[in-house]
């Protein structure tokens, strides 16, 4: 079902008359600060959560035709993503079958079928081998068996999705009641206008986290954000499956920056889209902020211990060209540098990386208004499972179904 305005008016209301957290809401432990540096818990994360979790992979004004594709190597394993004479989108692993040279050595391009360039395999779009050479000189090879490994691959509007794993749900069923409450926001229509990459030295949860909560704005976004977010109005919904969202209303005599009215809106937007900064957390790594005039999506990619990519995007409406000249949330100088907002959170999250203490007894605090960043912990434990890490490392799962939406303690 779409959002309910009349709700989260309500839950505004109560935000900003409470005066303590509500009774109800749990304790949150701290966080061990050696889930930020920890090897072990890196790997844990690669290799287990990030191969059974769907990754926002592409859109499909990148791959606009049959036989485009692109390569895509975010989440530590090479894949092609193919667009097919059918209409629909494969991906592929972009390793040949034979030896394991890869099929598609540009980073994107046109191709009716994939050739290994090392011996001359052919594959069709869909993985299958079609020809090998010599193929006299193989006993017994089994042509049908020896195709390009398919992976899941999804679509929600143009955006693609990637799962590596053959028995996590359907796209829609993980994301769950974030397909009904996005619809207003036509993803099957707007246009990608800029996808561009930084690396940022601290662990990517660090540089996320700067998303997941509101209580750090009037600090380090004093100019930027802070005059148009009410955040001690802010509401915070948990979802089943990790992900969250956060809802505070654009203070009185004040509007969307001004960057954006010289862009088409989003029709269909709703009231909150208009009067409100609204923003999707999607497990496990895409923030999904939404407004009448763009899509901005903002990755964060594991790259080492202390490092990481941010990945942001930029999706609008039809501006009326098709040069690259349309809207621009997350970059200055056509992507020569991050913005403003983006630098404020960047530099920030650099500064901690580096006086991060991963011996310190007592662990990270958080207070009730950074809760979405322990309901992502608890959901990363969840995923891994609490008894692949070590029992320092772990969280506590104190936030129950009593607080996953549809639930709301907070009006009972």
């Amino acid at each position: 079902m779409p959002i309910d305005t009349q709700r989260l008016h309500q839950l505004m209301d109560y935000e900003a008359a409470r005066d303590a957290p509500p009774t109800n809401f749990p304790a949150l432990p701290p966080i061990p600060s050696a889930r930020y540096t920890d090897a072990g818990f890196y790997d844990l994360e690669r290799q287990v959560m990030f191969r059974k979790t769907w990754l926002l992979a592409g859109h499909l004004d990148e791959i606009p035709e049959p036989g485009n594709f692109q390569r895509w190597d975010m989440a530590g394993l090479p894949v092609v993503l193919v667009h097919t004479e059918d209409g629909s989108v494969n991906a592929l692993l972009n390793r040949c079958s034979h030896r394991g040279a890869p099929v598609a050595m540009a980073n994107k391009g046109k191709k009716k079928r994939f050739t290994c360039p090392y011996h001359g395999w052919s594959y069709a779009h869909d993985g299958q081998l079609l020809a090998v050479r010599d193929a006299r000189d193989f006993r017994d090879l089994d042509m049908s068996a020896s195709g390009l490994q398919r992976l899941r691959c999804e679509r929600l509007g143009k955006l693609i999705f990637v799962n590596f794993d053959s028995h996590t749900p359907s796209l829609r069923e993980c994301l769950g009641a974030l397909v009904d409450e996005w619809a207003e926001f036509d993803l099957e229509n707007c246009r990608l206008s800029r996808r561009d990459r930084f690396t940022v030295r601290c662990n990517w949860k660090i540089a996320m986290e700067a998303n997941l909560e509101v209580y750090h704005v009037p600090s380090i976004h004093g100019r930027t954000v802070a005059p148009v977010l009410d955040s001690r109005r802010n509401v915070n919904t948990f979802y089943p499956g990790g992900h969250s969202r956060m809802v505070a209303p654009i203070p009185a005599g004040h509007a969307n920056p001004a960057w954006q009215s010289r862009w088409p809106e989003i029709s269909s937007a709703g009231e909150i889209a208009r009067t409100c900064t609204q923003s999707y957390s999607v497990f496990p790594n895409l923030v999904m902020p939404l407004n009448q005039f763009v899509i901005p999506p903002i990755q964060f990619w594991p790259d080492g211990p202390h490092q990481c990519i941010v990945e942001t995007w930029t999706m609008a409406p039809d501006w009326g060209s098709t040069a690259d000249n349309g809207p621009d949330m997350w970059t200055e100088d056509a992507g020569a540098r991050p913005s403003l907002v983006l630098r404020e959170d960047i530099e920030m999250s650099e500064a901690i990386q580096e006086t991060l203490d991963a011996t310190h007894a007592t662990g990270i605090p958080l207070s009730y208004q950074e809760s979405r960043i322990y309901y992502w912990h608890q959901s990363a434990d969840a995923s891994i499972g609490a008894a692949n890490l070590p029992p320092a490392l772990r969280v506590q799962a104190v936030l129950g179904e009593s607080w996953l939406h549809p639930n709301e303690p907070r009006l009972g």
